[in-house]
């Protein structure tokens, strides 16, 4: 035998046998030191590049090199010197001792030659994600090992591939290299050529030896434990990392072997093993610790490894054919395997073929099928299951994670059970690549036949199946021998595969590729020892191959024996039953024989004389044997499709005789005539076999016949509805097998003559199936143009519904009554009643293809969609359905039809589906068709590049509430039914986008299909192991679901396959283990770990809060304006001198240094506590208690510069100022009612409060307060600010916000509002910081409120909350990042800034209250100099601290010290939340994270000496920006989380969710806009967004983003004049590229994209119909396009070289101002000119009517920049319009275009900055750059000005209707309300 192949073993199975391991030289033993060998100092034999040098490292004890750069390829060290060259090292092991550097990344390549003289490339570095596999190159991906104890090194896993830690150990690397080149390769190691370490990494040495080395054991106990024996050896002195005495090696380095010991699983990463090895076989206490952990591979590795294994298979082994043993192992693959599950047709085959789990006893194997080896071990109870599926889809379990020890024994992976929870009962199908393979058993009892990819065996008496799996694509051609011991299969497609089966037991001996591209056809010898086949070469040529397998059943391989190429057609071939060298075929024009001899196949043509151009179909032997003629002796019958039947004489190789088969004629002539003596055509024979007494022909006109071997007269006949395919006598020729083109089996019993219908099948692929569960039925729909119901009990067609021009599409059950519905690619849906097999109704409200259908489950309703979008309601009470309702353009045209595209809720309530495009999803009421619900599947993840579009939707059983939906990124989105609000999903699912799923009606199940596979999940992801993986169809998987009773699954595509669902019914199912009842996010990629997302985004409906009382009654339209006047009021000294006229009193007089001030506001009273301090704690000794504070900042200046955290608040720059005067409405009298404000201040700092037991919910936008009701999306609005509020505080009873923000004009100081919450009243004014509030924070009793200063201002301030005086202010020489109260008492406190943590402690003494610094801490020297950014209070004494540099820090606060840290994030961590035992942290890496923090407490006793090990990730969630603010419930669960992107998400633990809440703009908003309806509205910002926004709910509908681009202008698309409907509904956008795109809002798409500009956009109008665009641009040209071509047919220069501000349209009579058109419009350009329009774009008249120019002085007072012109028609005035802008007046003045004057001028306190008039009223809203509007009310009505803007009001729209206004300013955008108009 030769070398690398495999020997029998006596039991049965296969081992390898022993391949010799190349021997090194003598001066290679016991060890090579190459570093020493090759002198690597005196670099003569070795290289370097780039940064190489020579260090001493202290620890060590040595030299070793260090390597760094940011460039591998450009900084490494190489031995040997040249390329050319080679080390020639012949040890197996290579050793490598090395240590990354920390926080980078490695490359090391070794060259290593095979005993082919084959180089191989193998590479391993922290760089690579996965592993890579070629025939010359291995690429591993490295696991850097973190120090013992540390967080890094709890949470080791494999998917933590990248940089190093920081703490990266010393590491002794051992690659086997013979190993790797063995199991990967299949190739003999014979050398190490060549070594190249780049950087960056420390390497001490490298070590070649064929021993053992075990770095943990000394000489003296290798000695004593005599550890020789076992193959382990003490590491070498020089090569030694020292220890110092009483350490254990492993506690300080690491030490890695590769492949493990005794492994023969692939491996797909390098990383240290959880337990330490130990010396003489020492056993690990963690056994699941010792085992490997099989490789994951992708397909395309897969299939690259398959191509390895054929390419480099040894000489000794031409033909790759690996054994297979009769037990096949459980292994979950999509690549082909063994059968997941296969019923067998007895109790000894469903023994051999039932799946077993790798734990299972039983020899191991080594499957062969093509494209990747699966091995399976002997293991013990504890070994890890390995499953593999596809392409990016580990279905490993996930191993251990964040919070899960490594000492986790295997034997806890809990996994879905039962395993295997499907097992394949019956398919209904037949052929797929060919209907002409149907064989006969020997023992006359059963057939066999391919179903696609699937071989099938039926009993034809009980009708019981059995399966041969293991093809990946359809079946060619079958073949048995004489006894039908084995079985030949071939695989078509490029590179045609051959299985040989042991047919009784249904295990596969043998595959092997064919080298034939197309095999079509397959014959056996008589014995089995040779085997035949035809097929095409990849050049299009006839090929015939001879194979051995004489040995195959004796383990031994398959070789050819012969091989010809040949030009003639060859139709069928068959070796001779008598010889197992002879062969003969048969095709167009050619009869030959053929013959192997000396290796070479030979072949002779028959003379057929003038028969030599028929087509010969098929051949057939005489058979029978006489004693007195020869074996060859025998007559060869060969048909042909013109009817001639050749008898030939094989001996002599001549015809004997020639027969013609013609139809029967009238008046009884017989069927047959001598050969070319009829006239007519003949009877076209596809098939003939041949008994000892008959002949049986199948042919082209369907009928199957009988004859006597002379062909003298039919004996029997079975006509058939196709063409017959092949028919074949049984062994005993009692039977015939016929098969028919239709996809039909059955067989001709000869004796009773009785035809037996075996199978029938749909001729092409299955599109859908409905089933229902009274009558057990089930009904498919293919593309062959049939409706088939079945008997689901016997699986036999019942009926069969042809529609000859049209193709079903869609199917569905009555669930009551006997009606089957269907809907075909003509549009139309039509109602079959099966009782009376008659057509009930035809529906014809669709004109395209229906691409869903589907009725209630209570029945009441059907429904139907088509490709155009279209959705019918109809109602199925009555027999004959009726139209209810239709609907236009909801449902998507671009999704494609499927079966789950309509789906109906459990409680037949709501229908869902996807629409109106592929992007959302929409729930209607099911009985009326009114929307529900909406849900943007595309804006759900924000790190995606691409849009995600909905696949499938499918609603989970009633009581869960759940909507299912696949999209076309392959996840599964599990939403909130109701709400819409995301609740867990899955990525990726399948390797495809998942085409069905479904759930079990009790809601444990989940069934997914997508390419060619079946998954079962359990759907509460209880387990380690969710879900199992089943092959077998060849073809995509259209639909999978249920059967009614749950008892069987159905999957339809290439065939129908039943499966038998085995899983216990949920009262004995076993109870789920710890975390069993947690709503797990379904698992993912890579071991099925929970995928945290970057973004969830569903528009929010409802948010679950745990309320225990009532939230306050909020007013949602209520604008509280407490301290509006105080706003713009004057300076300080103003105030504090009682001017005449100031309601303002002293409180308190001049006895204390604090100076409330009572101002009157309304009917309430306002106290302002103005800057006097009671008490500095940082007085001068001897200075009076009651004179003034001395204002020393001199410490200050010195810290003025910004610390390194982002923690500071840092106002948006802003060049808008205060107005001088403001016009307040008289109360009761306000125009305007501000009713929502959309935005959050991403910009603040911890600018959100929620109270979870209140549901109080506030956060800013600006100088707003927006206090918004959770549950209905109401908003209450607190004005009292006029600058950007920096932070918020609530009281811990809730009663109380404190807010905060910068000096308004003319203070001196930072403003800080107290507010009841009750009544939303501001009752409190404090002044006292200089610059901007950092943090605020009340004590536990509510009593205090601590303010902190930030690094400008550098104090701290305590108030007294009741009283509003000022306690107690201190200066602090460093700036302070964050303060806290302790939970504990209400006297202790605590801050944190640069590099520690102050204790400070409140002092009464009488009514004085003193802050007192008690103690400050630095921070631990390991850290660093680090900033300490945030701070929380932990259970008892704990403290806890984050850092500038990802660390948090455990403080005890008993004794003021660290006793631990941890390193928690890659970057600053500004947010804590500390509950109990659990914290959560924020951090600028957009990452929020949940610790357990349980131990901590106990570990606080140990003191310094602490370690972080026992501190646990349980869950992180990647945000959209740095996190800034963030809110919890008591126990963690849930909270929001606010971010600078301006986002504010609702956080979930115990669903790893995140939704959204509030969104906006993070930039500047550039126009807003009303649909025509008022509906929605629509904003766009300078982040190159389009937002649509539900002015119902305020919520975001869609959002159409471009990337690195800004939106400047946009406008929608105007009501029509004949309909309005939603395909109407279309917004364009300008941008600043010079392109404009428009966007469908029904359909949620861009739909066109026109660059009618050069230059940015900064305009943009429709006309009055909608029917052209008008674009102006920032060079002046304003150019006309037309949506509907995409063309620009007229641009305008007339305003060229100044930017155009205002594009506007509006109707006019036709010859209005003596011009035809029925169009006026006007341009305005910045300066200071407008043109008036009139055109007729139909008739492409366009002239200009006014030409206005407006005066302005020469240069502007005051004015940084200059206001914009603004130009708009009068709405009430007809032929006027209204200019504001730049002149020698502060007005807008209104111009009559008849008149051509100006005929009003109206004042205005400043120059506008934005414009609006009402279509309703004669309102006017003017912006101003003062952060004013104005109302105005024409012509000559009051003012009404309204605050709440914190910058310029660049933009105010109102709506159509008049009743609304949009203000935007900067990135805030105003809901306002005309309540008083």
């Amino acid at each position: 035998m030769a070398a690398g192949g495999h020997r029998r073993r006596p039991g049965g199975g296969t081992v390898p046998v022993p391949v010799p391991v190349p021997v090194p030289a003598a001066w290679q033993r016991p060890y090579l030191n190459v570093f020493k060998y090759f002198r690597v100092e005196e670099w003569k034999r070795s290289a370097r590049e780039g940064d190489v040098a020579a260090l001493t490292d202290a620890r060590l004890k040595g030299t070793v090199y260090r390597i760094r750069g940011s460039v591998p390829a450009s900084n490494y060290l190489q031995l040997p010197r040249t390329g050319t060259q080679s080390l020639g090292l012949a040890g197996r092991y290579l050793y490598l001792l090395f240590r990354p550097v920390p926080r980078k990344h490695f490359v090391v390549h070794l060259d290593v030659a095979t005993e082919e003289n084959q180089v191989v490339r193998i590479s391993f570095s922290n760089l690579f994600k996965e592993f890579k596999a070629t025939a010359t190159w291995l690429q591993f991906p490295f696991v850097c090992g973190a120090a013992k104890g540390s967080a890094c090194d709890r949470t080791a896993r494999r998917d933590l591939a990248g940089a190093a830690p920081a703490d990266a150990r010393w590491t002794c690397l051992v690659l086997d290299l013979h190993s790797i080149l063995s199991l990967y390769l299949n190739r003999r190691y014979s050398h190490l050529k060549s070594i190249k370490l780049c950087s960056n990494l420390l390497v001490k040495n490298l070590c070649t030896s064929d021993l053992v080395f075990d770095p943990g054991v000394t000489f003296s106990e290798a000695r004593q434990t005599d550890l020789a024996r076992h193959g382990v050896a003490p590491m070498p002195r020089e090569m030694a990392f020292p220890v110092p005495k009483g350490e254990n090696w492993h506690d300080l380095y690491d030490y890695i072997r590769f492949p493990a010991e005794g492994s023969k699983l692939p491996y797909d990463f390098i990383q240290k093993s959880c337990s330490d090895p130990a010396a003489g076989g020492q056993v690990s206490e963690d056994p699941v610790c010792q085992l490997p952990q099989p490789v994951t591979l992708t397909k395309a590795v897969r299939d690259r490894l398959s191509l390895i294994h054929q390419i480099t298979s040894t000489k000794a082994m031409p033909r790759w054919c690996p054994v297979m043993t009769k037990n096949i192992p459980e292994v979950h693959l999509t690549a082909p395997a063994p059968p997941r599950a296969a019923p067998a047709a007895g109790q000894e085959l469903e023994k051999n073929q039932r799946p077993r789990s790798v734990g299972d006893a039983g020899p191991s194997l080594a499957v062969g099928d093509g494209s990747i080896h699966v091995y399976a071990h002997q293991r013990s109870e504890q070994t890890i299951r390995a499953i593999h599926s596809g392409s990016e889809e580990s279905v490993y379990g996930k191993g251990p994670g964040p919070g899960v020890p490594c000492g986790r024994r295997a034997s806890a992976r809990r996994r879905l059970l039962p395993d295997p929870i499907l097992k394949l009962r019956t398919i209904i199908g037949f052929g797929g690549c060919s209907t002409k393979w149907a064989l006969w058993t020997q023992d006359n009892a059963a057939v066999v036949y391919p179903c696609h990819a699937v071989i099938v065996t039926l009993q034809i008496q009980t009708g019981e199946q059995r399966f041969f799996i293991g093809h990946t694509d359809k079946v060619s051609a079958l073949a048995f021998n004489g006894s039908s011991t084995l079985l030949a299969s071939a695989q078509a497609g490029p590179l045609s595969l051959v299985r040989l089966w042991d047919f009784p037991t249904g295990s596969c001996l043998s595959v092997f590729k064919t080298h034939v591209r197309s095999l079509s056809s397959l014959s056996f010898s008589y014995s089995g020892a040779v085997l035949c086949g035809v097929g095409k070469d990849e050049h299009g040529k006839t090929m015939v191959v001879v194979w051995n397998a004489a040995q195959v059943t004796r383990g031994g391989e398959v070789a050819v024996l012969a091989k010809a190429h040949t030009d003639v057609d060859i139709q069928a071939l068959k070796i001779a039953f008598f010889d197992d060298t002879r062969m003969v075929s048969c095709g167009r024009d050619n009869v030959r024989l053929w013959r192997v001899r000396s290796g070479a196949l030979r072949s002779c043509p028959v003379r057929l004389g003038e028969y030599h151009s028929l087509e010969f179909t098929d051949l057939a032997f005489e058979e029978g044997h006489v004693a007195e003629r020869e074996p060859e002796d025998r007559t060869l019958f060969v048909c042909s499709k013109s009817g001639h039947v050749l008898e030939v004489d094989y001996k002599n190789v001549c015809m004997r005789s020639v027969r013609r088969l013609l139809p029967a004629r009238p008046r009884g002539c017989q069927r047959q005539e001598k050969a070319g003596s009829g006239a007519g055509p003949g009877i076209a024979i596809n098939s003939i076999s041949v008994s000892s007494t008959f002949c049986a022909t199948g042919s082209e006109d369907g009928y199957l016949r009988l004859w006597p071997l002379d062909f003298s007269a039919v004996v029997l006949e079975a006509e058939h509805e196709a063409p017959v395919s092949s028919v074949c006598i049984s062994p005993d020729s009692r039977k015939v097998l016929c098969t028919t083109a239709a996809g039909n089996l059955g067989y001709l019993d000869i004796q009773s003559r009785d035809y037996n219908t075996l199978m029938r099948s749909h001729e092409d692929s299955v599109l859908a199936f409905s089933v229902e569960g009274i009558w057990k039925q089930m009904a498919t729909v293919s593309r062959d143009n049939t409706i088939r119901v079945w008997d689901l009990v016997s699986m036999q067609q019942l009926y069969d519904f042809t529609a000859a021009d049209e193709m079903p599409c869609a199917v569905a059950f009555h669930p009551t009554q006997q009606i089957l519905a269907c809907g075909f690619d003509s549009g139309m849906v039509r109602t079959f009643s099966l009782a009376a097999s008659d057509l009930l109704v035809e529906h014809k409200q669709h004109r395209t293809v229906i691409t869903g259908l589907t009725f209630s489950p209570d029945g009441n309703f059907m429904f139907s969609s088509c490709l155009q979008g279209t959705l019918a309601l109809y109602s199925s009470v009555a027999q004959k359905s009726h139209v209810l309702r239709v609907l236009g353009n909801v449902v998507a045209r671009d999704a494609g039809n499927g079966p789950d595209a309509l789906v109906v809720s459990g409680d037949s309530r709501l229908l869902a589906f996807v629409g109106p495009s592929k992007y959302v999803v929409t729930v209607m009421e099911a009985c009326s068709l009114d929307e529900l619900l909406r849900v943007d599947i595309s804006i759900l993840d924000l790190n995606s590049t691409a849009l995600d579009s909905a696949v499938r939707v499918c609603y989970a059983p009633a009581p869960r509430g759940e909507l299912l939906v696949s999209t076309s990124s392959r996840k599964i989105l599990v939403l909130d039914a109701k709400t819409g609000r995301l609740v867990r999903e899955v990525s990726p699912v399948h390797k495809l986008s998942c085409s069905s799923l479904a759930l079990s009606k009790d809601g444990r199940y989940l069934l997914t299909a997508g390419d060619k596979v079946i998954k079962v999940w359990d759907y509460r992801m209880r387990f380690d192991i969710n879900f199992q993986v089943y092959i077998g169809h060849s073809e995509p998987v259209c639909q999978v679901a249920f059967t009614p009773d749950q008892r069987h699954v159905l999957s339809v595509g290439d065939a129908i396959f039943l499966w038998d669902f085995l899983a216990l019914p949920a009262e004995m199912s076993p109870p789920a283990r710890a975390r069993s009842s947690e709503a797990a996010p379904l698992p993912g990629a890579e071991g099925s770990s929970e995928k945290l997302k970057d973004a969830s985004e569903t528009p929010r409906q409802t948010v679950p809060l745990p309320l225990l009382s009532s939230p306050p009654c909020l007013d949602v339209s209520s604008v509280h304006q407490a301290g509006c006047q105080s706003i713009f009021s004057e300076s300080d000294k103003e105030e504090e001198a009682g001017l005449p006229g100031s309601s303002r009193m002293m409180a308190n007089g001049d006895k204390d240094a604090s100076v409330p001030v009572v101002e009157s506001v309304g009917n309430e009273e306002l106290v302002v506590v103005r800057p006097k301090v009671r008490q500095e704690s940082s007085r001068a000794a001897g200075e009076s208690a009651n004179e003034p504070r001395k204002e020393t900042r001199s410490p200050k200046s010195q810290c003025s510069i910004r610390p390194d955290s982002y923690r500071h608040f840092t106002p948006r720059f802003k060049a808008s100022v205060l107005p001088q005067s403001f016009s307040s409405p008289p109360a009761g009298s306000e125009v305007l009612k501000l009713k929502a404000v959309i935005g959050y201040n991403g910009n603040g700092r911890g600018n959100m409060v929620w109270n979870p037991d209140t549901g109080f919910f506030a956060y800013t936008c600006g100088c707003v307060i927006v206090v918004e009701d959770l549950h209905s999306g109401s908003q209450n609005h607190w004005l009292g600010h006029a600058e950007e509020i920096s932070t918020l505080a609530l009281s811990h009873n809730a009663q109380v916000l404190a807010s905060a923000s910068g000096k308004r004009n003319g203070d001196s100081h930072c403003q800080i509002c107290l507010w009841n919450i009750q009544d939303g009243v501001c009752t409190a004014n404090l002044f006292h910081h200089e610059t901007q509030v950092q943090a605020m924070a009340f004590s536990r009793d509510d009593r205090f409120l601590v303010t902190l200063g930030d690094y400008s201002d550098q104090t701290i301030a305590l108030w007294n909350t009741y009283t509003y005086e000022l306690m107690s202010s201190t200066c602090i020489l460093e700036p302070v990042h964050d303060v806290a109260f302790s939970p504990r008492s209400h006297r202790e406190l605590a801050c944190v800034g640069k590099g520690g943590v102050t204790f400070w402690l409140l002092e009464q003494q009488g009514v004085d209250v003193n802050l007192k610094q008690v103690h400050q801490a630095p921070a631990p020297d390991v850290l660093g100099p680090v900033e300490l950014t945030s701070i929380c209070y932990g259970a008892d004494a704990l403290l806890y601290s984050g850092t500038n540099s990802g660390q948090i820090c455990v403080w005890d606060t008993e004794t003021n010290c660290c006793f631990m840290t941890w390193e928690a994030d890659e970057g600053e961590i500004g947010a804590l939340v500390c509950r109990c035992d659990r914290l959560v942290s924020g951090s600028n890496t957009k990452r929020i994270r949940l610790w357990a923090v349980a131990a901590v407490q106990e570990l606080r006793l140990k003191g310094p000496d602490a370690s972080s090990s026992s501190v646990l990730l349980e869950h992180e969630i990647t945000l959209d920006g740095t996190i800034v603010s963030v809110a919890f419930d008591d126990s963690l669960d849930m909270g929001i989380v606010g971010t600078t992107a301006g986002t504010l998400w609702y956080i979930n633990w115990a669903e790893s969710t995140s939704i959204r809440l509030i969104s906006g703009h993070k930039n500047k908003v550039t126009e807003v806009c009303f649909s025509p309806d008022e509906t929605h509205c629509v904003t766009c910002g300078e982040d190159g967004s389009v937002r649509i926004w539900s002015l119902g709910s305020m919520e975001l509908v869609v959002q159409f983003q471009v990337l690195n681009q800004s939106c400047q202008c946009l406008a929608w698309k105007p009501r029509p004049v004949v309909a309005w409907g939603a395909e109407s509904q279309h917004v364009v956008a300008g941008y600043s590229d010079g392109t404009m795109r428009v966007f469908s809002v029904s359909r949620t798409e861009m739909e066109l994209k026109m660059h009618p500009h050069a230059v940015a956009l900064t305009a943009i109008a429709y006309s009055t119909d909608g029917e052209m665009i008008l674009s102006g641009g920032k060079d002046g040209l304003v150019a006309v396009s037309s949506p509907r071509t995409g063309m620009t047919i007229r641009v305008l220069a007339d305003h060229k070289g100044s930017p155009i501000t205002v594009l506007q349209c509006t109707r006019k009579q036709y010859r209005d101002f003596g011009v035809e058109g029925g169009e006026l419009w006007l341009a305005t350009s910045s300066d200071r000119r407008v043109s008036v329009w009139a055109s007729d774009w139909l008739k492409d008249k366009c002239e200009l009517l006014d030409w206005l120019s407006f005066p302005a002085p020469a240069g502007p007072e005051g004015l940084g920049s200059l206001p914009p012109s603004l130009a708009m028609f009068c709405p009430w005035e007809p032929g006027t319009l209204v200019y504001v802008g730049f002149g020698m007046q502060k007005e807008a003045l209104f111009y009559n275009l008849r008149k051509k004057q100006v005929v009003e001028k109206i004042s205005l306190p400043y120059f506008a900055t934005s414009l609006s008039l009402s279509p309703a009223a004669r309102f006017v809203a003017v912006g101003f750059d003062e952060r004013l509007l104005r109302l105005l009310h024409c012509p000559a009505g009051a003012a009404q000005d309204y605050a709440g803007h914190d910058d310029t009001v660049h933009l105010c729209r109102f709506a159509p209707s008049g009743r609304r206004l949009l203000t935007a300013s900067h990135s805030a955008v105003f809901v306002w309300e005309l309540t008083g108009a």
